[in-house]
């Protein structure tokens, strides 16, 4: 069984995401072939990168980083559920990501994004950049939710749609993957 975990990207008070993160839990939670889990980044109060060594040699002298990599290392594949801030990633999701390396290190992610006009979609460009960094595989599927701010709609047949056709590709690259992990 693949293990997914579905990673809430904003710290905002607020934050639109966590009704998505947690609609998208609920359509994952139905694919018999997913152990799924909803990981918050808020959960894990995470400084801005405090490490005195790289997270290339997977050294960690601070409680809330082993935490951290205790976490991440548990999945096979993962589903970002991030906003777009200014074109941008968010601080706190890249903040995270940056703590660690190899816990990511060929493992597949999906993103389902949010946003104004663009639905979140110059975010999941950036993500792409830096996952590829990271030796991480992305799937081509993406769900963007424009203009969520004006109300979600997880019963929109379009939405369901593309949360599983981000799922639908996860799942067979990372069976792919599974195969390759050292």
């Amino acid at each position: 069984m693949l293990k997914l975990q579905v990673i809430l990207g904003s710290t905002r008070p607020g934050r639109a995401g966590e009704e998505v993160a947690k609609w998208f839990v609920d359509i994952a939670k139905q694919r018999p072939e997913l152990e799924v889990e909803l990981v918050d980044v808020a959960d894990y109060n995470l400084p801005l990168l405090d490490e005195p060594k790289s997270a290339l040699t997977g050294e960690y002298v601070h409680q809330h980083t082993k935490d951290w990599s205790a976490k991440v290392s548990q999945a096979d594949a993962y589903v970002f559920v991030t906003p777009e801030y200014n074109h941008g990633v968010p601080a706190a999701l890249k903040n995270a990501v940056d703590f660690l390396y190899h816990e990511w290190t060929d493992k597949v992610f999906g993103f389902v994004s949010y946003g104004a006009a663009e639905g979140g979609s110059r975010s999941v460009e950036h993500w792409r950049q830096i996952v590829s960094q990271l030796g991480g595989a992305t799937v081509h599927n993406q769900l963007s939710l424009q203009h969520i701010y004006m109300g979600f709609k997880p019963e929109d047949e379009a939405n369901i749609k593309g949360a599983n056709g981000v799922l639908d590709d996860v799942i067979r690259w990372g069976n792919a993957f599974a195969t390759i992990k050292k």
